[in-house]
């Protein structure tokens, strides 16, 4: 624990609910607070369940209760719509005690409540990267976003991998030009380089980087199950090793009672969960990943809370800080494929200060065992992959050319230029790359460009509202039972597989096709546990060189001297090499 003095610089009403509830500050938060006070700019690193998001919103707080402020004067950036849904109940405790007005917006808000925050904006807005793209243009809500004064990205570490967070980066650039310098604040799992994520949040920006050196414990084993039942195997349609790594799930869902089963795939959840409740229908096991509709995974995220389920199989969809309560073990179905990922994953367990994380692999075949070693062995060396940011992501440019064009309607091509160049992603853009880009937008009449200026057509409004998202798409089919919506499926899976009559899997149990129109496939119940398991696109997942490595110089280790691996879980896995 940290000093519990740290607390008393936060205003009166938050320093005595704060003692009134005997909470005492984290050793980040004792680091933090008085940083962030101080109204530096602030990426804060810390392991899961240290108090992360108070260590950002607390001296917020203070700052709202202590100075004079318009809505909306605070923006939470999450990566996720689930992570924002999370937040808002979290923070209803505080809105209650200290009448700061929170509200949520993104895809799903309705519209009521977009129209509700025009008339009263919060005085927290929390939102996603793309939604920020989309009130940036909205006149009336860009009004609002002139009174920003604090910026919090939660769970920057995931957006800094991807063209997501190039886009949002960029746009807070643009948000710059809007409300002046806001102070920024990252919260972060343990990354590889926290320099580089840093830089990646601050831009041209000095800022602090504070980190919880602490090392959280781990236990983490690799294991490899027996074979299974020959005949129950051959029943359920799967191999018998298929079948012990099951059993092996199910024993372990008795033994620790909350348990939350990671897989790389949704395609492996749903055949995991069906083949589960197959062989015992009592048995309360839950899926979660991001194809299954909103309503279906909020019951789920409550049942496995509340601990009606003891099991929970669920894809990279609740590998950040959803509140799911206490998590007595965390199993990854095959290798994880990075190290960065095995410890956010595995740190789900013993989500609490102190609290020892344990975690199993359950691997597949003799190249997912020692794949699984080797990330295993270089996370209890400390070894994470380092962030690999995108630089000057072209497709990225274009969109907030476009954003730009319609921010000013007409704008100096040198002042976007260094507009950009701001921010991280962008800091080592050619001038004639940009250029370049502008002429091919204004060839395809996607904004105007005349000497040293450019700006907004007719055309640029539609490009840029149909691109808020950089994350691919393809058209989706909505699994429709009694008039709700159960979960998505890609349309190649509904071209290529589904017909009328046809069974399918989805949230782990069977469904018979009645009818598919243009956009929904109309189901019902069915028994046929021998359905179709839907796949989806952009479900793999890459290994690092390191990782990769390690594994081979494990194997040659293994060839070379017969003694190397020595526990029994492991001399399983060597029987198993040694007769391939």
């Amino acid at each position: 624990m940290g000093d519990p003095m740290v607390f008393s610089l936060l205003h009166k009403k938050i320093a005595d609910i704060l003692q009134e509830m005997n909470i005492k500050p984290t050793k980040i938060q004792e680091k933090s607070l008085p940083i962030i006070l101080e109204g530096n700019h602030a990426l804060i690193i810390a392991p899961t369940g240290t108090g992360k998001t108070e260590t950002a919103m607390l001296p917020i707080f203070h700052k709202l209760l202590s100075e004079k402020h318009e809505p909306i004067s605070c923006l939470y950036i999450t990566p996720l719509r689930a992570l924002n849904r999370d937040l808002l109940e979290r923070m209803g405790f505080w809105s209650e005690k200290l009448g700061i007005r929170f509200s949520v917006r993104h895809g799903d808000t309705s519209q009521y409540e977009r129209a509700k925050q025009l008339r009263n904006p919060p005085d927290v807005l929390i939102t996603t990267p793309e939604t920020l793209q989309a009130i940036l243009c909205a006149p009336k809500m860009k009004k609002h976003l002139e009174h920003v004064r604090y910026v919090v990205v939660d769970e920057i570490h995931e957006l800094s991998q991807d063209k997501r967070g190039s886009q949002l980066m960029a746009s807070l650039e643009r948000l710059v030009e809007l409300a002046g310098e806001f102070q920024r604040i990252g919260l972060s799992a343990t990354v590889g380089d926290e320099k580089e994520i840093g830089a990646f949040l601050f831009g041209t920006r000095k800022g602090k980087i504070i980190t919880d050196k602490s090392s959280k414990r781990f236990e983490i084993e690799v294991v490899c199950p027996e074979k299974g039942d020959k005949k129950l195997a051959e029943k359920l349609h799967i191999s018998e090793d298929t079948l012990a790594r099951i059993m092996y799930i199910k024993e372990c869902m008795e033994r620790y009672n909350s348990v939350l089963i990671f897989v790389n795939t949704r395609e492996t959840a749903e055949m995991l969960s069906s083949r589960i409740i197959s062989i015992d229908k009592e048995t309360k096991i839950g899926v979660h990943h991001s194809s299954l509709s909103r309503d279906v995974r909020i019951i789920t995220e409550k049942s496995f809370k509340g601990g009606e389920t003891k099991g929970l199989i669920a894809t990279s969809s609740l590998e950040l800080g959803i509140d799911i309560g206490r998590i007595n073990l965390v199993i990854q179905y095959m290798s994880p494929r990075q190290v960065t990922r095995l410890i956010q994953r595995v740190g789900r367990s013993g989500h609490r200060v102190g609290g020892v994380s344990k975690g199993k692999i359950i691997t597949t075949d003799i190249e997912d065992i020692f794949e699984s070693l080797a990330i295993t062995y270089l996370a209890k060396k400390g070894f994470l992959e380092k962030p690999e940011i995108f630089r000057n992501p072209l497709d990225v440019l274009a969109y907030e050319i476009c954003g730009l064009a319609l921010d000013f309607g007409r704008i100096n091509i040198g002042k976007a230029y260094e507009i950009l160049r701001r921010s991280y992603p962008f800091m080592n853009l050619q001038l004639e790359d940009f250029i370049s880009v502008l002429q091919q937008m204004a060839a395809q009449r996607l904004i105007w460009l005349e000497h040293d200026y450019f700006g907004k057509r007719t055309r640029t409004y539609k490009y840029y509202y149909e691109n808020l998202s950089m994350i691919p798409d393809e058209r989706k089919y909505f699994v429709v039972y009694k008039g709700k919506n159960i979960a998505t499926l890609d349309e190649g899976f509904v071209v290529n597989y589904l017909r009328p009559g046809i069974t399918f899997i989805i949230k782990g149990t069977p469904w018979y096709v009645i009818d598919i129109d243009d956009r929904d496939v109309i189901v019902e119940p069915s028994n046929d546990i021998l359905g179709a398991i839907p796949g989806w696109e952009g479900e793999l997942l890459p290994v690092s060189y390191e990782v990769a490595q390690k594994a081979a110089e494990m194997k040659r280790e293994v060839l070379e001297n017969k003694d190397f691996i020595k526990n029994t879980t492991q001399r399983t896995c060597m029987r198993r090499y040694t007769n391939s």
